[in-house]
């Protein structure tokens, strides 16, 4: 009977563990796709009005895709809206820090602004980029080197055919570690991913990742914390 009592409470302890694991997972994917959703919104409504029309945004977005407000998004039949372009021109912006969601945009353009100073790393993570309009007056993002054609043409810079990092190289004083591999991460730069079967640090471990022995510390730990925080509450009731 004792034995049937502890196997009965590790069956219910190992499924509220598994319960409270779920409902954190599907807690943080919520907020995490509420959020995403709420910064597009920003982003796209940074200036008034929509894309302007017989911009370089507008001619793309009429064959590729959607336009709302400043934003060109994937057609696609899945239920997340993915930015392929951006049509920031004539927004009085004077200072560009992030672009939040828009990583996955093929074209922007932020020309006619009065931009005086515009990071590199702006653009990190940007590698689909393949057409920027900026103000004539700024350099293309990874210097000319990182672009197919660099031409100024009314008053705006336009940085044409984003070049693979990966395949410049052998010219650059550093290369990724052993077991892993080059991948383009926007203009100018590029990051290191481990080779299948590898992870960790310079991808120096063999084997598939504990994703399991991770994901059973956290969720011990949550239940731990969890626990704690409900006790500690409950004695305060009962002395009140």
């Amino acid at each position: 009977m004792t034995l049937f009592l502890a196997k009965m409470t590790a069956s219910i302890t190992t499924h509220a563990v598994s319960t409270v694991y779920l409902c954190t997972v599907l807690f943080v994917l919520f907020n995490a796709y509420v959020d995403s959703q709420d910064i597009d919104v920003q982003l796209c409504q940074m200036c008034e009005g929509t894309v302007r029309q017989g911009s370089p945004v507008w001619d793309f977005c009429l064959k590729k895709g959607q336009i709302k407000g400043r934003c060109c998004f994937e057609n696609n039949t899945s239920n997340i809206d993915t930015i392929i372009g951006l049509d920031l021109s004539n927004c009085s912006i004077s200072h560009v820090e992030h672009l939040y969601n828009s990583f996955t945009a093929v074209i922007i353009d932020l020309s006619n602004n009065p931009i005086t100073n515009l990071s590199d790393f702006v653009f990190q993570g940007f590698s689909h980029l393949t057409q920027l309009l900026l103000p004539s007056k700024l350099e293309c993002p990874g210097g000319n080197a990182s672009w197919e054609t660099v031409e100024v043409k009314n008053n705006a810079r336009i940085c044409e055919g984003q070049k693979n990092v990966c395949n410049q190289m052998a010219l650059m004083p550093w290369n990724c570690p052993e077991n892993s591999f080059c991948s383009p991460y926007g203009p100018g730069f590029f990051e290191c991913d481990c080779l299948h079967n590898f992870h960790g640090y310079k991808c120096m471990r063999q084997g598939e990742f504990p994703i399991g022995k991770v994901l059973g510390i956290i969720t011990g730990s949550t239940v731990v914390v969890s626990s704690l925080l409900w006790f500690t509450q409950r004695r305060k009731v009962e002395t009140t």
